[in-house]
Order: structure tokens, then C-alpha cells, then sequence
């Protein structure tokens, strides 16, 4: 008999969820490692076939590896069909409709935790556990996700959509940690084959990190259906040619290629005219944004109508700033940022906290561009 029950523990093979499924070892938890097949690396035609970052075969190993060395069962699902028509329809979706995806949020919501607790289920585990830095606590009858301690790696963001269900058999072993922690914690555990190997940024699907080649790839009337468009400012004048709508994110400097004389930065994507709106800096501040898909979180309802104040973070890697929450209905979320933000993207997520704990999250549809840009034409006739 475990001491604390049953626990799957998702093994990517990487530092954090190997030292989520030793440390739950140690507690008395009967672990169970399974890690999760989401991608054939060699379809994807990057890195000459070559399979880098979470999940490949090398990091499937080195997670089996420590299994075994700690006595504990541990197995390889293969789930790409799940994350294929999930996942990488969705990303390649967004991109072909001006939206900038983000499908670390669509896998932890539709695949990887329900992915999870079905194996769980299957083999009858009390919890799941994976490395993610952030907390999960119950109050008033919901379960919360919080901040992890080490802020820098904080992943809280990224885990707004997974539902109360869910989040009650759940674990976070290493949120109550800092990364340098849990790196000296595997050296001394001597899981010297994980201890140092560096954080993957890429998306687990794109190991080149080359978008452009991928979405092509993966749309086969692609050339057919998206071709070189027009760079225009915001009174709507032609001032260069771009390679595909695509191609190119809201914020975006690098590469555009323009000899305008100072910096200019995307601001607006058109899909349906294949037109990218560019400008100095200053255009791409936004106040306000709405939002759909919404996952409420540590309240089982937000009154409609009332306006809260909160800190809104619009991309993984923000510090979040303050902002004003309202529920237009039960569906959409309307937030504005008194002080304007940045490079506001639909297709990401905006992720909405009551100090360190996660409120509301939603996907962003709209932001306030179309009404600037309408402003901007009355100004110049």
C-alpha cells in the first residue's frame, strides 16, 4: 500500500518532471511514469528529420531510465492523433486566419490533462502530476491555480483552460520551488542525465523553429492559396510587398525589409485582403480587448456587467499589467488596459489574476484596432 495513493506522473524527459515523479517517489506516492507521444518528428520535414526538444526518443529514455533506476512502473502512449486534430489543426488554423496560435495552451487544455486522466483512469491513479511551475490549492469548493514561487519560470499562464475536474486531481511538485532548486535536487538524487539539460523553447512540433516551412507544409494548396500581399501604413498607402499574411505576428520588426528610415512593426494582419498594416512603435499600443472561450477559475461565476480590477497578462513571457475585467456575458470578457498595451495579438490567450492567483482566462478575438485605424483615416481627410 502507497502512503498517499496512486499518482501518474507525465515524464517529458526533462528535468522538472523528472524530479516531479522522484519526489512524489519519495513522499510514498505509487508513481506510475507515462510519457506522451505527441508528434513524428520525421513527418515534420525540420531539422532534417532529426528529433530535438520534449519527447523524443532520447528523452523517452532518459525518463524510462530513472524509472527503472527508482523501482517504478513507466510507460510510452502514443497520442498524435489526439494532438494532431487538436493541436496542430488549430495552430495551423490561426495562422491562415491572421491569428497568432498558442498551442501550449491548446495542449494542456484538450489533450494533455484529458490524455492523462483517461490513462489514469485506466490504471487506477488516485492524481496526476506534471513539472509545471505554478500551485493548485482548494478553496471554497473550486480549485485554484496560483503562481508558481520562482516567477521567472511561473507557467500559470499556460494552464488557465484546464477545467475544475481536472485541477482536483492534480499535482504540482515543484511549484513550491525555484528552477536552481530543483536542478541542485537532481544532482543530489544523482539523475545526472536530466540534471543540467537545458529548458526547450521550441514548440514540440516545429524543431527547426521554422514556422514559415511547417504551415506550408502542412496546407497543400498553400502556394495557391496565399501569395505575396501589400505592406500598408494605417491611412492605408502601399509602402512595400510582404511574402504571405502568414508569414508575419502582431508586433513583429525583424525581417519586414522596409526602407521606411525608422523602425516599423506590425500592427494589424488582414486575411481576407492579404494585406499587413506596419507602423512606428506607439501604433501598436492597444487599451482594450475581448475576449471568448472562457475558463473561469477560482470563481465559479463573475457577476456580468461589473467591472473589476485585476492584472492581465496577454503573453507567456509578461509581467502582466494592471487592467479592468468585465463579464459582458457569460461567454466574453472584456478588458482594458488604462495604461494601453503592446503588440495585443488575437490567437493568444489573455490570462486575468486576482494577485498571485489565476481568475479568468480566455482566447483573445478582437482588440481595438479597427476603431484606431478608422480614427486615423478621418484624421488624414
Amino acid at each position: 500500500m502507497s502512503k498517499h495513493g496512486r499518482v501518474l506522473v507525465a515524464m517529458s524527459g526533462g528535468v522538472d518532471s523528472s524530479v516531479s515523479a522522484v519526489m512524489l517517489h519519495e513522499q510514498g506516492y505509487e508513481v506510475i511514469g507515462i510519457t506522451m507521444k505527441t508528434w513524428d518528428y520525421h513527418r515534420s520535414g525540420g531539422n532534417n528529420g532529426k528529433e530535438t526538444g520534449c519527447c523524443t526518443v532520447e528523452s523517452m529514455n532518459d525518463a524510462r531510465t530513472i524509472a527503472v533506476d527508482r523501482g517504478f512502473k513507466h510507460f510510452i502512449v502514443d497520442i498524435r492523433e489526439e494532438f494532431g486534430s487538436w493541436v496542430i489543426d488549430r495552430f495551423v488554423e490561426d495562422y491562415m486566419t491572421g491569428r497568432t496560435p498558442n498551442p501550449c495552451v491548446l495542449c494542456n487544455t484538450h489533450i494533455k490533462w484529458a490524455a492523462l486522466l483517461r490513462r489514469a483512469d485506466d490504471l487506477g491513479c488516485d492524481f496526476i502530476a506534471t513539472g509545471h511551475y505554478a500551485n493548485v490549492r482548494e478553496e471554497a469548493g473550486r480549485f485554484v491555480i496560483s503562481k508558481g514561487r520562482d516567477h521567472s519560470k511561473d507557467q500559470s499562464y499556460a494552464l488557465w483552460g484546464v477545467r475544475q475536474e481536472h485541477l482536483s486531481r492534480t499535482i504540482f511538485p515543484v511549484g513550491g520551488y525555484r528552477k536552481s532548486e530543483i536542478r541542485a535536487f537532481a544532482e543530489e538524487q544523482g539523475l545526472l542525465n536530466v540534471a543540467n539539460k537545458p529548458d526547450s523553447y521550441e514548440i514540440c512540433f516545429i524543431p527547426d523553429n521554422d514556422y514559415r516551412r511547417f504551415i506550408a507544409d502542412q496546407v497543400p494548396d498553400f502556394e495557391d492559396r496565399v501569395g505575396e500581399g501589400n505592406f500598408i501604413d494605417k491611412f492605408g498607402r502601399i509602402v512595400g510587398r510582404h511574402k504571405g499574411y502568414p508569414f508575419y505576428t502582431i508586433g513583429q520588426r525583424r525581417g519586414l525589409h522596409l526602407p521606411m528610415g525608422d523602425p516599423v512593426y506590425v500592427t494589424y494582419i488582414n486575411a481576407e485582403t492579404n494585406e499587413i498594416t506596419v507602423g512606428p512603435k506607439e501604433d501598436l499600443i492597444r487599451t482594450i480587448l475581448t475576449a471568448g472561450e472562457v475558463n473561469l477559475v477560482k470563481k465559479a461565476e463573475l457577476p456580468v456587467g461589473e467591472t473589476m480590477p485585476v492584472t492581465a497578462k496577454i503573453r507567456y513571457n509578461d509581467a502582466g499589467a494592471p487592467a479592468e475585467l468585465t463579464m459582458t456575458d457569460d461567454q466574453t470578457l472584456k478588458v482594458h488596459f488604462p495604461g494601453g498595451r503592446e503588440a495585443i495579438a488575437p490567437g493568444q490567450a489573455v490570462v486575468c489574476y486576482d494577485g498571485d492567483d489565476v481568475l479568468v482566462g480566455g482566447w483573445i478575438r478582437k482588440v481595438n484596432v479597427e476603431l484606431d485605424q478608422e480614427e486615423a483615416l478621418e484624421q488624414e481627410v
